[in-house]
């Protein structure tokens, strides 16, 4: 943990030699963020609901995912990246070093700029939650909870797979953002008002369901199972294939030769 915290403060600091260039970038994406707001206002301005869910209430299923991938892009912006280490050749080093892999591409790349989202979708679940008449029973504020925990865990988990997939190749990454970007912007909305066949994929293949979903059905009062309340922990289950296949990856990494 040392070592992680020394080096996210080694990024800051370099980060922080360019200030112009950081405060531009940090304000850009202040309006990228908004912008997939302002979509979601403009959506709810023609309807009143989507399949049952209103706006506030799809504004916290939308700031917990934000939130979630914000997080990872600035914290696990190694792994995000980690195409870069195997292009370069830096894996090799990596693996000669003492400490764990994963560790020290976590502590490789930072993006002290996403910040700017975190900060945001906070604002955003406070309006959310304010503007909803749910009452918090400790149940509810552990789901919460769990809800965003789970969706920091489901983004990582997703980074850890795309990692896996550059040991095989680092070309066609497009589709490893068909399941981080795109699967971000398809989770910003409750998975139940898509049609069955998106519900079982995004349930049992990668589960986003069980991070804004039937959480949030049991959050907002639509369902009384308890058992949906404590749903988000299947996806800490989902995170023991993602490191099965890193370390497939990795013993099947041959070096680049540098």
């Amino acid at each position: 943990m040392k070592l992680y915290i020394k080096s996210y403060k080694m990024h800051l600091k370099s980060i922080l030699e360019y200030k112009a260039s950081f405060i531009i970038s940090f304000l850009s994406q202040i309006l990228v963020f908004f912008s997939y707001y302002f979509i979601i206002l403009a959506l709810f301005n023609r309807f009143s609901n989507i399949k049952g869910f209103t706006l506030y209430e799809v504004l916290l299923c939308f700031s917990i995912i934000q939130f979630g991938y914000a997080f990872c892009e600035t914290f696990a912006r190694g792994i995000d990246k980690f195409d870069r280490l195997i292009i370069k050749g830096d894996f090799d080093r990596i693996l000669l070093r003492p400490k764990g892999v994963i560790l020290q591409v976590l502590c490789s790349d930072a993006d002290y700029v996403k910040i700017s989202r975190l900060i945001q979708a906070i604002i955003i679940m406070v309006i959310a939650l304010v503007n909803l008449d749910i009452t918090l029973t400790p149940l509810k504020i552990i789901t919460l909870l769990l809800m965003i925990i789970s969706a920091i865990t489901i983004f990582f988990g997703i980074f850890l797979l795309a990692a896996s997939y550059c040991f095989f190749t680092v070309q066609g990454l497009e589709v490893r953002n068909l399941f981080t970007d795109g699967g971000k912007h398809m989770a910003q909305y409750p998975i139940g008002v898509f049609k069955k066949g998106f519900v079982m994929f995004f349930t049992f293949v990668i589960p986003y369901a069980f991070v804004n979903y039937y959480p949030l059905l049991y959050f907002l009062g639509k369902n009384n199972n308890v058992l949906y309340a404590f749903s988000p922990l299947i996806v800490f289950v989902y995170l023991i294939p993602c490191f099965i296949m890193f370390n497939i990856g990795s013993k099947r990494y041959a070096s680049v030769g540098s």
